[in-house]
């Protein structure tokens, strides 16, 4: 592992398969933002993340967007609903015919059952297939609060698995590292409950309609790879 992180060689494209709507779950820390760009890579699909979408309309001044921006500003949660419309625009756009990866949406079973029920009725006739990957808790801790980074450089040490030479200094520069307030056990312990309790129901949900897999996520980053689009076509051929 470097300093930095890891490593890997993009994945030849695959145009052979069409993953159609990909749907990543996994808790903080579980490497899913680094799976998400190399199926991206893989299969030539967009990552579509409910946050991007939601900046981007607000930063367009969209209707939405705009409507978003005063709850947003108002110290408000965009409702579901709104979310959702933002959601439909964007799975209307040409680059998602092939499939997509889906990131931080569906968040709620009541979103899981609306973009079931939206997709019935799109372009593309593929229903959209869970993928969750797991990792143990205490490797999940220890990924999160164990990660110190370099002001300077941007370089990302863990003082448990990928240390710096000397303790508390940066390798290249030689600057004390730092911990993000929200690498802390006590953030870490409460985003792990809020996951938990979001995530069961849409498990579930995706689980008793034959529409899920889970993924050993303590392996090497091309083998969780390897073994989503495993499950990936295993899903789509049933």
């Amino acid at each position: 592992m470097t300093n930095s992180a890891a490593q890997t060689q993009p994945a030849p494209a695959d145009t052979t398969f069409l993953p159609g709507p990909v749907l990543l779950l996994g808790a903080p820390g579980v490497g899913k933002g680094t799976q998400a760009q190399l199926l991206m890579g893989r299969f030539r699909i967009p990552q579509i993340s409910t946050g991007d979408i939601l900046r981007s309309n607000i930063a367009k001044g969209t209707k939405l967007g705009k409507a978003a921006k005063d709850l947003v500003d108002a110290g408000q949660l965009v409702s579901d609903d709104l979310v959702n419309e933002m959601v439909a625009d964007r799975l209307a756009e040409s680059d998602t015919e092939s499939g997509y990866i889906l990131d931080g949406f569906p968040r709620t079973l009541n979103q899981a059952i609306w973009i079931d029920n939206h997709l019935a009725g799109a372009k593309i006739a593929l229903p959209i297939v869970a993928v969750h990957i797991t990792v143990s808790y205490d490797e999940l801790l220890h990924r999160i609060t164990g990660r110190r980074t370099c002001p300077g450089c941007k370089s990302i040490y863990n003082v448990f698995s990928n240390p710096p030479k000397l303790e508390g200094k940066c390798d290249i520069e030689g600057a004390e590292l730092v911990q993000r307030p929200d690498d802390t056990e006590p953030v870490f312990i409460e985003r792990m409950k809020t996951f938990e309790a979001q995530t069961a129901p849409v498990i579930e949900h995706y689980r008793s309609q034959g529409r899920f897999r889970e993924i050993d996520g303590d392996q090497p980053v091309e083998s969780v790879t390897g073994a989503i689009t495993a499950a990936l076509r295993s899903l789509r051929a049933t």
